[in-house]
């Protein structure tokens, strides 16, 4: 852990970049205006994108597929610690109609070899977290644009990594957050843009979904697999992007406002023990084992311009799956799970209505043209919607909605949280990776259809 928050503020910068904006005539207008497409190569148009993917377990197989169906995209090479799995990607692909990419098995460090070719123009990661890091930063210093799962990164030491190899290589590097596609996320977007709930004051978000059996904790024979080793190492919010991403681009974070400082506090681990006893009986390795992270994590951050965010985080009891999804405003507010709205203008905002009333007028003009694309393919869609605008970002030249700016603030919430948690709630600092261009970046358009 980096014993400064701010060690980095006075280095002085390498190749600075610009605020990702979205593709529409608006965005194409709005590019840095330091950078051109002549001496920026995260700017230069690519129509046949080149892609290495690393990682081929169930969710990088699945990404895998949706890449396949992206116009303009080939699969060149694959890379995961198992051959049967490389295996499968290249009989998918190939099934796919295009040429059976490349393999690299079975170490922890194939991918530097993958990311040393010279044909590439994109690497994505899928791996367990502690490898996002690693395999972008190889991707970016050959010459590769990154994309990874989330979170990006686990400690502030690798987003500051994250950020400087970005700069300094003039390559993108995105964090694939699929909540911020999400068809309601994206619609309270568009209504907070045309300002039906007025200035935003505050939000809330989370991750509270039980995951005390999910096949990522336990193997077929229960040994532990790496996120529950998170959870026995780690005190913090340790998941803190899918909710976070929707809000903080409501907020302009990182685009006129910029998170400040937090405070965090977790209550005491006891959810995951209950249950594996009552699976495993009391005297099971996992039932009489120690977990560090508490059941519940609350972080609470505030902004620059004074607004406020409340962040939970709880994956080891019993609860129906919710990411909270609120933001509030000076005319109105509105809540997900259920999705619902309460407007000034109606009953004073005393009565919530159902935010579906308002779909015609707000629904997102990307929703409006790709909702048949995306249907049934991840999660609602918005993993379809997530890979269709990057993969149109790079076709085009143009920034992607999401930049290696976003992706360091986001998941630097998770070690922040775990020192505040560490110090008793201790006020923390959050690192300005943007280095004070928050204050000039355009806020996040809203892409045409």
């Amino acid at each position: 852990m980096a014993p400064d928050v701010n060690r980095r503020d006075a280095m002085k910068l390498g190749a600075g970049v610009g605020a990702g904006v979205a593709l529409t005539d608006w965005a194409l207008a709005n590019k840095p205006s330091r950078d051109t497409e002549a001496d920026d190569p995260r700017l230069k148009p690519i129509p046949h994108i080149r892609v290495g993917l690393v990682g081929i377990g169930g969710r990088g197989y699945h990404l895998l597929r949706l890449l396949l169906e992206q116009p303009g995209v080939e699969v060149k090479a694959v890379c995961d610690l198992l051959e049967d799995r490389c295996q499968l990607a290249q009989k998918t692909t190939v099934s796919a109609g295009q040429p059976k990419p490349d393999a690299y098995f079975p170490d922890d460090r194939a991918f530097d070899k993958l990311c040393d070719r010279d044909d590439l123009d994109l690497v994505v990661t899928a791996t367990p977290w502690r490898w996002h890091v690693p395999v972008c930063v190889a991707a970016m210093k050959n010459g590769h644009h990154a994309a990874t799962e989330v979170p990006a990164a686990v400690t502030l030491d690798e987003c500051w990594e994250m950020v400087e190899t970005a700069e300094k290589m003039k390559r993108h590097c995105v964090m694939l957050e699929n909540c911020c596609y999400g068809r309601t996320e994206m619609m309270v977007l568009n209504m907070v843009r045309q300002g039906l709930l007025g200035d935003l004051v505050h939000g809330e978000a989370g991750y509270m979904h039980e995951l005390r059996d999910d096949r990522e904790l336990l193997g077929p024979n229960a040994e532990v697999r790496w996120r529950l080793d998170h959870m026995i190492r780690r005190d913090g919010n340790l998941y803190p992007t899918h909710g976070l991403g929707p809000v903080a681009q409501c907020m302009n974070i990182n685009r006129g406002d910029q998170f400040d400082h937090l405070v965090s506090m977790s209550t005491a681990s006891q959810g995951l023990n209950v249950f594996y006893a009552s699976r495993f009986g009391d005297k099971h390795p996992l039932a009489t084992r120690k977990y560090k992270c508490g059941d519940v994590n609350t972080t609470m951050i505030r902004t620059k311009n004074g607004r406020t965010i409340t962040l939970g985080h709880g994956t080891q009891l019993p609860r129906p799956y919710t990411r909270i999804n609120m933001v509030q405003g000076t005319l109105g507010i509105v809540q997900g799970y259920p999705d619902r709205i309460a407007l000034e203008s109606h009953s004073r905002g005393h009565t919530w209505e159902p935010i579906d009333k308002y779909q015609s007028k707000y629904e997102h003009p990307l929703w409006k043209k790709m909702i048949r694309e995306a249907q049934g393919k991840g999660h609602g869609g918005m993993d379809f919607m997530e890979f269709h605008r990057l993969v149109e970002c790079l076709h085009q030249g143009t920034e992607p909605d999401m930049d290696v700016y976003d992706a360091a603030a986001w998941s630097a919430i998770s070690e922040l949280s775990e020192r505040s948690v560490a110090k008793r709630s201790k006020s923390l600092d959050v690192p300005d990776f943007t280095r004070g261009r928050w204050k000039k970046n355009k806020p996040l358009g809203i892409i045409g259809g």
